[in-house]
């Protein structure tokens, strides 16, 4: 079969399983909101009256149904009864003390404002908690405020918190009919697909290591980097659904207990393949050297088909799944491989990368194959978390709130607070359509607001009047109106994966069209529309000027901080990087690197989706190679941790001390810390300059002198030796680096290493150098990235980083 026809068949695959994913997800929400219009719309009249907000159930349903698990949905509706606690309990409560006939529009305002800060400060409490409750709470306040004399204070919560139930009924019963879709299975089809995704990588890289030329290694890696898209994919739907399986626990005693931190062991088998990506990216043509010794080139494709072998029996669960193999067979492969590197020469330069990529390949087959008796104690007990979980929602109120969560609390509360005001003195009837605006649509976070409020109302509006004119094309069959929902529920769920719409425009859309529809004496749609819509706006304006005025940083500021603290970040974990160090601690620092650059992304995202205004565009091209960089560092980072971690067990397994392999290769280490982190160091301050004209304000106000700033002169200029220095001088600190280690591995008599040991060893070493060298090349792009912002920002100065650094560096002395 040709690679089109396998293209063709691949993508008519992704296109059905994309299909029946969205109809799926379609006809649940479809499900779910017949289910809650044949009950408000076609119950007896108490109960209709009782169940008097309709819209309630709807976004309840569309919080709880889209795209969720059964487990997705319990936990909604633990959440969804929280909230009623949150939002109802004190209505009454309110109502009661203030009474309806006293609570004019200054007081409804006031008090919905006053509780939506208690409900939104405390970190702990749920998103779908919090959105319910504040729903809630504009309800009740609104109504209460437009017709209170004719309710009694107690029966109007109550009408609250029942259409809430039902919204919470009709989700939970949509998901269970006509089978219910458990996140356990849901995890065990993507860890299925994930190990095949991983093996057809695996073959790919293998494939384009032994390729024979450069134009067939780039066809081979052109088809696995489809795949890579495709696995990372899985990934993170893996994690997504990994807390909703607790959710699901009377269903889980029938479910293996590793299948609950699946991510974390296809996150293991990730690793390894990303490994192997960058080493053949690293090659510099093809075919490689090592390629050609026939012997290990055989023992490669042996070692290729006993992980191909293992990933096809992990039945989904990942690594550590009980092979068939015998043991006498698994070892027999590994120490063969290992033995046969015993008899290479040790790398060159020029060899480091098909060595790094032999390293990932064992790193794959160690990860598949080892033994992890504990992981089962260790599942079950994570299992047993799970009633954890639900106490931590209910122990949301004692915590600690910092001036974030004060913040984004006040923000919400001001928010909601304006939108009742300003929806009630346009309109008493309708004024709950502003204030539900913003609770639904609350993120309760930094977002990309002008995005957000753009999709909500493009959404708000489309979903509105596809209401309308489904009203008039069954005016006469106003019964059967309620099917036209289902093509704009299916049309909406491909919508929600878009970059037009996203979550919110998909939500805000199926929404509108549920009010149109699922409402009844409410006089003319058209009347109903255009006031809500203008409710909408004003509740949606509300929001933006709030966020202007208390949170006036724009996000492109703040990518360029967060960048500087990436730099940081990096700079710590490369200053770690010594044998025998504490890998609890190293480990530590790189988990919080990954964090510190999850949240640049994130600023990334929001400043590129923010208008510019009158200030200057955001360099999105610049920042995206920048974070590429910075994440490639990262996994380069990770690979030198475990080939030391390994090099060290490996050496006191055999009785080797630490120092015994210090006193080769802790000169090198050191030389290569002080050079690539004091270089980062220097540009983590130059991102922090605001601009370079007022850089030469500071200069000329007399604050330093021209001596203090000349070139080599100024504390620590020598630190940017890294991007000063030329290749080959640059390169000799790998090549004394290879040099110790090939001295360390030609004394393997004296450390008593056998031919296995001596193999892993070279692999570990040689693994060590390679990152070391492909961390000093990513430095240098990230020289070249910070260069070219920094002469974005400043078009009309000449940029010299170095010279930039000293007046900075004098600056600050």
């Amino acid at each position: 079969m040709s690679n089109n026809t396998c293209t063709m068949v691949t993508n008519e695959v992704r296109t059905r399983a994309m299909w029946r994913s969205r109809l799926g997800a379609a006809l649940r929400t479809t499900l779910a909101c017949t289910i809650v219009g044949c009950i408000t719309l076609y119950c007896p009249v108490a109960i209709q009256r009782t169940l008097s907000f309709p819209a309630l159930s709807y976004v309840v349903v569309i919080a709880l149904v889209t795209e969720a698990t059964l487990g997705d949905t319990v936990r909604g509706c633990w959440n969804a009864l929280y909230g009623t606690i949150q939002g109802v309990v004190p209505g009454m409560l309110s109502l009661w003390l203030i009474g309806p006939a006293r609570l004019s529009i200054a007081t409804a305002t006031l008090v919905v404002a006053a509780t939506a800060l208690v409900v939104v400060a405390p970190q702990s409490t749920h998103v779908i908690a919090k959105k319910i409750a504040l729903a809630q709470i504009v309800l009740i306040y609104t109504f209460s405020s437009f017709n209170g004399v004719h309710k009694a204070e107690v029966l109007h919560p109550v009408h609250v918190a029942a259409s809430t139930a039902v919204g919470a009924f009709a989700s939970v019963l949509a998901l269970l009919l006509p089978y219910p879709r458990l996140a356990s299975y849901e995890v065990r089809k993507k860890c299925r697909q994930f190990n095949k995704n991983a093996s057809e990588r695996m073959k790919l890289f293998v494939k384009a290591f032994c390729a024979e030329s450069n134009a067939t290694a780039n066809a081979t890696m052109s088809r696995a980097n489809s795949l890579t898209k495709k696995g990372t994919k899985i990934l993170q739907t893996v994690k997504l659904m990994q807390e909703s399986m607790q959710w699901e626990r009377p269903l889980s005693i029938f479910m293996k207990p590793r299948y609950l931190n699946s991510s974390d062991r296809l996150q293991a088998l990730e690793l390894p393949l990303k490994g192997m990506e960058i080493a053949l990216t690293s090659c510099p043509s093809f075919p490689v050297g090592v390629a050609g010794d026939e012997n290990l080139k055989t023992l490669l494709l042996g070692l290729e088909e006993h992980i191909t072998r293992a990933l096809s029996q992990a039945k989904g669960i990942g690594p550590s799944e009980s092979l068939t193999e015998s043991e006498t067979t698994k070892g027999d492969v590994s120490d063969n491989f290992l033995q046969t590197l015993h008899s290479a020469t040790f790398p060159s330069g020029n060899d480091l990368p098909s060595f790094f990529f032999l390293f990932c390949m064992k790193l794959m087959d160690g990860r598949l194959t080892a033994d992890h008796p504990q992981e089962s104690k260790g599942a079950t007990e994570k299992m047993s978390s799970a009633p954890v979980k639900k106490k931590s929602i209910l122990g949301g109120w004692p915590v600690k709130i910092n001036s974030e969560r004060f913040i984004i609390a006040l923000k919400c509360s001001l928010s909601l607070g304006l939108a009742v005001l300003f929806g009630m003195i346009y309109s008493k009837e309708f004024s709950c359509w502003s204030g539900l605006a913003v609770a639904v649509g609350m993120a309760f976070r930094r977002e990309a607001t002008f995005k957000s409020a753009n999709l909500k109302a493009q959404g708000t509006v489309l979903g509105t009047i596809y209401g309308v004119l489904s009203c008039f094309v069954f005016q006469r069959l106003s019964n059967i109106r309620f099917l036209s929902l289902l093509p704009w529920i299916i049309f909406t769920s491909f919508l929600r994966l878009s970059r037009m719409f996203g979550q919110a425009g998909s939500a805000s859309a199926i929404i509108g069209a549920l009010i149109i529809l699922g409402r009844k004496n409410y006089g003319p749609a058209s009347e109903f529309a255009i006031m809500r819509i203008s409710e909408t706006f004003i509740g949606l304006a509300c929001s933006i000027s709030v966020e202007l005025l208390l949170q006036p940083t724009r996000a492109s500021t703040l990518a360029k901080i967060q960048l500087s603290n990436s730099l940081s970040a990096i700079s710590e974990c490369i200053e770690l990087i010594t044998l025998c160090s504490s890998i609890e601690e190293v480990k530590e620092k790189e988990k919080k690197l990954r964090g510190v650059l999850r949240k640049l992304g994130n600023f990334m995202g929001e400043a590129e989706a923010e208008p510019n205004f009158w200030f200057l565009p955001f360099h999105t091209a610049c920042y995206n190679k920048l974070l590429g960089t910075l994440s490639k560092m990262a996994d380069l980072l990770l690979f030198v941790t475990q080939a030391m971690e390994s090099l060290t067990q490996d050496s006191q397994r055999v009785g080797i001390a630490c120092t015994d392999l210090k006193k080769y290769l802790d000169g090198d280490l050191d030389q290569f810390k002080n050079m690539v982190s004091s270089s980062i160091r220097c540009l983590e301050k130059i991102t922090l300059i605001k601009s370079l004209a007022k850089l030469e304000k500071a200069m000329n106000s007399g604050a330093i002198t021209d001596g203090d700033v000349e070139l080599g002169k100024a504390p620590n200029a020598n630190a940017f030796k890294l991007f000063t220095a030329d290749e080959e001088e640059i390169g000799k600190t790998i090549s004394s680096f290879l040099q110790h280690s090939r001295e360390v591995v030609d004394n393997s008599e004296a450390f008593e290493w056998d031919e296995k040991m001596k193999g892993q060893i070279i692999l570990n070493l040689s693994a060590i150098g390679f990152c070391m060298d492909a961390l000093i090349k990513q430095s240098k792009e990230i020289q070249k990235s910070v260069r070219e912002l920094v002469q974005w920002e400043n078009p009309s100065s000449q940029v010299n980083l170095c010279e930039i650094y000293c007046k900075v560096n004098a600056l600050c002395t």
